[in-house]
């Protein structure tokens, strides 16, 4: 009876392990510093076309938005009254052209005549001022004829510069004339970004400027300008500072810069905004965590630090600006360190973990 009323004690499960986590490294390396400025694109030329001359337009020879080529035509005005215009002027230099003949004949008649005395003196005068008048009215017939000829070719409208034609102004049977905007080409390749910085940053690499628009070169590797497009996008190809403005506006404190940027597929547009980011220094010795293990909370930042024990340590940090997947983390880190980056919302101060190396998601799904 005692042996039965003996009950067995269940044997008690083997304690939970230790959540596992993924933890990073705490990396030290210089940074490259940037600054970034709103920008605007335009064409290094932005050419109005305007006629040369008063028609009614009768062609349009260029598609709207397409490249065109210095020298191709774009328009053709009527030349029906040029034409006209310019055998008037042919006639008038046939007239002038006889006029002269005939005082050529009159001199040439009467100079022997009067060395013989047979007529007047004041004759043979008359005659070569004839001549002389003659002559220029010749000149002044073929000048005429010359511009008849010029005003017939303008009635074709052709591009002056290799750009980006941008959409007509005006339509077959228009009126055009010399104040008439019919359409603009802009130079898309190379294209400007144009900006503004304070007039403190511009002093602050005013000998570095001052060396660029005396025509040398920059000192060591040249400085690649980026161009950040609206969506965010980097453009690919790298651009150079080729303007810097006279002087500091005014009103605003500021001094224009522009950078240029190849652009043989016409991507950027005049117009077009974005941002241009420079490499202006560097960071040395930073402290480099990945975004994802820094903690937010009511504007305060914190991380999670697996001690030397696998324990779990809330700490506080500040940081500073954000390269690429990282963050700079100015105070509260030293390097080496390991954090937590996936698997914090598992722990507590001082719980243990199981720490595993931390794998970006790109080289995971490359595995």
């Amino acid at each position: 009876m005692a042996g039965g009323g003996c009950e067995e004690k269940k044997e008690a499960g083997p304690p939970p392990k230790p959540p596992e986590v993924e933890v990073s490294d705490v990396v030290e390396r210089d940074v490259p510093i940037y600054e970034e400025w709103v920008a605007q694109l335009n064409g290094q030329v932005n050419a109005d076309i305007t006629p040369k001359v008063q028609g009614y337009l009768l062609k349009r020879d260029y598609q709207e938005g397409f490249f065109v080529h210095k020298g191709q035509l774009l328009y053709e005005i009527d030349p029906r009254p040029f034409v006209a215009s310019l055998d008037q002027a042919k006639a008038q230099v046939a007239v002038a052209v006889a006029q002269q003949t005939e005082a050529e004949n009159n001199v040439t008649r009467d100079r022997p005549l009067a060395e013989q005395h047979a007529i007047p003196q004041k004759q043979l005068d008359t005659d070569i001022s004839n001549l002389a008048a003659t002559t220029a009215q010749v000149n002044a017939a073929k000048a005429s004829m010359v511009q008849s000829e010029l005003n017939l070719s303008w009635t074709k409208v052709v591009s002056p510069i290799d750009g980006l034609a941008g959409v007509s102004n005006s339509n077959v049977g228009d009126l055009v004339g010399t104040a008439t905007k019919m359409t603009t080409v802009s130079q898309v390749n190379p294209i400007r970004a144009y900006f503004n910085i304070s007039e403190s940053d511009y002093l602050g690499r005013a000998q570095a400027i001052a060396h660029l628009v005396r025509g040398g070169r920059a000192q060591g590797k040249p400085i690649p300008i980026e161009f950040i497009q609206t969506n965010g996008t980097t453009f690919p190809a790298k651009g150079k500072i080729v303007l810097v403005n006279r002087e500091i506006a005014s009103q605003t404190g500021t001094i224009q810069i522009a950078a240029e940027f190849p652009n043989k597929d016409g991507i950027l547009r005049p117009g077009g905004f974005g941002n241009v980011r420079i490499e202006t220094g560097t960071n040395e010795h930073a402290l480099l965590v990945p975004q994802a293990a820094v903690i937010e909370v009511q504007s305060m930042y914190q991380v999670v630090v697996v001690s030397p024990e696998n324990k779990a340590m809330f700490r506080p940090v500040k940081v500073g600006e954000r390269v690429g997947p990282n963050w700079i983390v100015t105070e509260g880190l030293k390097p080496g360190e390991k954090i937590i980056v996936q698997g914090f919302m598992k722990v507590r101060q001082g719980t243990p973990v199981t720490p595993k190396p931390y794998v970006v998601a790109s080289e995971a799904e490359g595995n």
